[in-house]
């Protein structure tokens, strides 16, 4: 491996953020129990730097490092730019629910740090094994993470459930992959797909190979992003888990699925793409249909989160399954948005738990507006965002994901798309109301540091920009695949 093929100066953000975990995973051991807030400060400066290095170094061309193992193109710069802020934002608003909880320990953004690197490496990857231990260094974190609150019987039962689940799908994934490896005799993705498409103009014994691989690897897929009928670990996840851990869970790793997404169905299977899209056909309309159903029947806020996410997942895969740079632009412009609304709305559930309880339940909501009327705005913003009420960015999401459907003649998935999103709107509207019409059953006034205030109304308020201004996002997402 010679100096050149290295390369190193691509993957410098991946370089320091790791060098960073390690560095505060030492110095965290010595401190004691009351230096806590050194342990996040220097977590969050490693953010900052590892932002302003990615910044530094971005290219609108595609580059390889490390013999071909490593790229860097403007899908990943963009992803990874997205990762990091959605991820220091996780950090402002988890800080003080876990203080709160006495479960704030250097170990929390240590894993987090690390998951950040793993998701990075995954979007980054340009092999098979780049991409399974990308995987596994972010599947790895979470899985601790779920279970981080020992007292809480409830996150060792979810991290068992992700876990084996997990376990599963990762075994799924390695199938699908050493099958893959053993018909194209290369782990590169470029590789793969020139004997993809050279199986599949043959139409030989190869391509059913090929095809019967897909399965294990969409399954996989489907597993890791929460799609129906692979989401039963979802609910429980989220509704075990600290809070702090279900908005980690829920917000960046979407980026990262969306990625492994792209560089194994679109860049290595792009020859199959007439196979995986009705797979993904099947996926979309089943997490559309028991996502948004399932979800106006739950009283607990996470769970009824959980299956909100079900129900955009399947938006997501309507936009890849349409196979054009518009539905990929479109799924990646919805990736994004949803991202940063279930952020927001993670944020509103910590400022409120930290009151001394754990504010899941949809009454906990009751009279928020009396309580704080602006957090109460930031909520009804967000939730309409969810629900796709203009003018919000949630509404110009879901308008391009199915003008993309609609233009290559899948008219019947964008009216599923519709009437399911019309059902779902029930359920967020519910929350509204709950915040605005019923009586507060707490009275204090809602308190945070100055941080949280900030950011989560810069959240909330570029959820609002972004529905009056979508081009701004919407042509860096168009520029990545054109």
């Amino acid at each position: 491996m010679t100096l050149e093929s290295l390369n190193i100066a691509i993957a410098l953000p991946e370089i320091f953020l790791l060098a960073m975990a390690c560095l505060i995973l030492v110095v965290d051991v010595y401190l004691p129990a009351d230096r806590r807030n050194f342990t996040y400060v220097l977590t969050q400066l490693s953010l900052i730097i590892a932002l302003v290095l990615l910044l530094g170094n971005q290219t609108d061309v595609r580059v390889l490092a490390f013999n071909d193992l490593f790229v860097q193109d403007p899908m990943a710069d963009a992803l990874k730019l997205f990762i990091i802020i959605i991820s220091f934002g996780l950090f402002v608003y988890s800080r003080e629910y876990l203080q709160d909880r006495n479960i704030f320990k250097g170990e929390f953004y240590v894993l987090g740090l690390f998951s950040i690197v793993g998701m990075m490496l995954m979007v980054s990857a340009n092999n098979l094994l780049m991409l399974y231990l990308g995987l596994e260094l972010l599947s790895l974190c979470l899985y601790a993470l779920v279970a981080f609150n020992r007292d809480d019987g409830n996150g060792s039962e979810a991290a068992m459930k992700y876990f084996v689940l997990g376990a599963i799908a990762s075994g799924m994934l390695l199938y699908g992959m050493s099958i893959l490896y053993g018909l194209s005799g290369s782990l590169q993705l470029s590789e793969i797909a020139q004997s993809v498409t050279q199986a599949a103009q043959a139409d030989n014994a190869q391509n059913i190979g090929m095809i019967f691989a897909l399965v294990f690897i969409v399954v996989a897929l489907a597993f890791k992003l929460g799609a129906v009928p692979f989401h039963m670990w979802m609910p429980d996840v989220y509704h075990g888990s600290p809070t702090a851990v279900t908005a980690l869970i829920g917000t960046a790793p979407k980026l990262a699925g969306f990625a492994m997404i792209m560089r194994l169905l679109v860049e290595a299977l792009g020859g199959l793409q007439a196979d995986w899209q009705q797979m993904l056909i099947v996926l979309a309309v089943l997490s559309l249909a028991v996502g948004n159903i399932i979800a106006i029947a739950q009283t607990n806020i996470k769970r009824m989160l959980a299956y909100s996410t079900i129900s955009h997942v399947g938006f997501i895969l309507l936009g890849i399954l349409a196979g054009t740079a518009d539905g990929y632009s479109s799924a990646m412009f919805y990736t994004i948005s949803y991202a940063m609304m279930s952020l927001g709305g993670f944020g509103i559930i910590m400022l409120m738990a930290r009151q001394g309880f754990e504010a899941d339940n949809i009454d906990d909501l009751k009279g928020l507006n009396q309580r704080s009327p602006w957090f109460a705005f930031i909520m009804m913003i967000l939730m309409l965002s969810m629900a796709g009420v203009p003018p919000t960015v949630g509404f110009w999401a879901k308008l391009s994901v199915l003008t993309a459907v609609v233009n290559v003649d899948l008219v019947w998935m964008a009216i599923i798309a519709v009437f399911f999103s019309i059902i779902g709107i029930f359920y967020y509207l519910r929350i509204i109301k709950v915040m605005y019409f019923d009586d507060a059953t707490e009275t204090q006034p809602l308190e945070c540091g100055r941080d949280m205030q900030i950011t989560l109304s810069a959240n909330g308020l570029a959820i609002l920009a972004l529905g009056f201004y979508p081009a701004a996002l919407m042509s860096l997402c168009v520029s990545v695949f054109n």
